[in-house]
């Protein structure tokens, strides 16, 4: 199997990027979110930060659009998140 390089993305860079994680509804997600990404996207403003409760209120879906500056550092949110074990899934 072929390794991906930088190049390997169909990403025009920098570009508006939205990401989404779920987790558990429970006080303080979106602000955890928000502390794990920091140091890998810069500081995340409120408006920048959308969240959403799933029909039974189990799950909290956060959206957070930023400006994402290379496939480097997407792959490295996304690792931090599939890390994360308060987040159950990302988009």
């Amino acid at each position: 199997m072929a390794q991906k390089t930088s190049s390997d993305t169909l990403l025009e860079f920098p570009c508006e990027y939205p990401l989404k994680a779920f987790g558990n509804n429970t006080a303080g997600f979106a602000t955890h979110l928000r502390e794990l990404l920091t140091p890998i996207i810069g500081t995340i403003d409120n408006d920048q930060v959308d969240t959403r409760m799933s029909r039974g209120n189990r799950y909290l879906a956060v959206t957070i659009t930023f400006e994402a500056t290379s496939k480097d550092q997407l792959d490295a949110v996304y690792e931090a998140l599939t890390a994360d074990p308060r987040v159950v899934m990302s988009l």
